[in-house]
């Protein structure tokens, strides 16, 4: 089975290095700034700012609430406006996670930060170096699972789409990668991937991406959704066990529950008619359970669901 080759990286527009290289110094001086005053008044900060984002962020607000009366029917009105705003919230607060957690997550002091549920398993499996696929989505503290497992000596790679601003970029790999944690660009990564596969690492994806009109096709909260076929690919060319989970935070603290809710074994895809289309579907029906335990910490901005299947599209012409 042929693995999936990357797409081409588009060509960018060209960028000015000094608005880059400016917006790389504002986001330092505010980041000190910041750093003055303790995570927790910096996350009620962020919830302030999510509420005025809510507000006043009009395009996104209404794609948020479509996409909750889309995925809830049943729920009314105001318990999606509820959920939506502290979707907008999670996401300032995840920035902020991002800048502080070299400071506050340490080998030694995991349980002061985060609570593990069904990750024994997982644990021994990548011990094992038998080679493992992780996949989770848009969802709570994302950044911190492989800031985490890099930490603890794992052989961990993050598949990332890089920041358009050079400078930021590469502040923001460094803190993510300063404990362990290696990333690789999802522009060409496709022999990367086949060679760290065989040599045993776990590979981490950010698995609800939209993939356009060649991706497949599965059910997502009540609605088809396109979803890229290189994670199944992959896990089905090299017989690697694929863990579904994610970190959902605790209220509004620098606390987490690191939780696996599925681990999909090879043979359970062995006897399937189409095992990449089922694969694809069992990881992302899987990713919906978990977020269905608490919705306020999915990103419900985002375009999921803009791409649709080719029979929706021909009954709109």
């Amino acid at each position: 089975m042929a693995l999936p080759q990357a797409k081409k990286k588009k060509k960018k527009k060209n960028r000015n290095p000094l608005l880059d290289w400016l917006g790389y110094a504002a986001v330092r001086v505010l980041m000190g700034i910041l750093g003055l005053f303790p995570i927790r008044w910096n996350l009620r900060f962020a919830c302030f700012l999510g509420r005025l984002m809510w507000k006043h962020y009009e395009r996104g607000r209404k794609r948020a609430m479509d996409n909750l009366r889309a995925s809830f029917p049943d729920k009314d009105q105001a318990w999606c406006e509820q959920v939506g705003m502290r979707s907008f919230q999670q996401i300032v607060m995840l920035v902020m996670d991002v800048f502080f957690t070299p400071r506050l997550v340490q080998k030694e002091k995991w349980k002061q930060y985060s609570r593990l549920i069904n990750i024994e398993r997982v644990k021994w499996m990548m011990h094992e170096k038998r080679g493992l696929l992780m996949a989770g989505g848009h969802y709570g503290n994302f950044e911190i699972v492989g800031y985490m497992l890099g930490q603890w000596g794992f052989n961990v790679y993050s598949i990332a789409r890089p920041l358009d601003n050079p400078y930021i970029n590469r502040y923001l790999y460094g803190i993510r990668q300063r404990k362990g944690q290696k990333i690789i660009d999802k522009f060409g990564a496709s022999d990367q991937m086949e060679k760290l596969a065989k040599e045993g690492a776990t590979l981490c994806f950010i698995a609800d991406q939209d993939a356009g009109r060649k991706g497949l096709f599965v059910d997502f909260f009540g609605r088809k959704a396109s979803s890229y076929k290189s994670i199944p690919l992959l896990a089905i060319h090299f017989d690697m066990p694929l863990v579904v989970g994610g970190a959902r935070r605790i209220g509004d603290r620098f606390f987490f529950e690191l939780e696996c809710s599925r681990i999909i074994m090879p043979h359970e895809w062995k006897d399937q008619d189409n095992p990449v289309q089922w694969l694809a579907q069992e990881y992302t029906t899987a990713l919906e359970e978990f977020i269905r335990k608490d919705p306020t910490q999915y990103w419900w901005l985002h375009r999921r669901w803009k791409t649709r299947p080719k029979e929706e599209r021909q009954m709109q012409t």
